[in-house]
């Protein structure tokens, strides 16, 4: 792992950006960290590190364990009953729609 100013990163960003591929870098400003560089492969696993960061998603997952702590989750078998009966019912009404615009 690299260590790096606010400064130095500025001045050779292209630089750092590269050796982002090979492990994080941690920007400092003043001798505290204030970012980090993370080298990416792909679009997903820029979507993965934005959704491990976002407090709304976090928000919304806090809320469901404390429900499911209640006991108002559901069981599995009964989580994809719904899942299968929601899929089903999806596919009918798409049928239904495709009949009505061939007229």
């Amino acid at each position: 792992m690299k260590i790096a100013s606010v400064a130095e990163v500025k001045a050779r960003l292209s630089s750092y950006l590269k050796a982002s591929a090979a492990g994080p870098i941690v920007v400092t400003r003043n001798g505290h960290a204030v970012a980090v560089l993370l080298g990416v492969r792909d679009d997903e696993e820029v979507e993965r590190i934005i959704l491990a960061h976002s407090r709304k998603l976090r928000a919304i997952l806090d809320a469901a364990d404390r429900r499911i702590d209640q006991g108002a989750g559901i069981g599995h078998d009964q989580f994809w009953t719904q899942v299968e009966s929601s899929a089903r019912s999806r596919e009918s009404n798409g049928s239904q729609k495709k009949r009505r615009t061939k007229g």
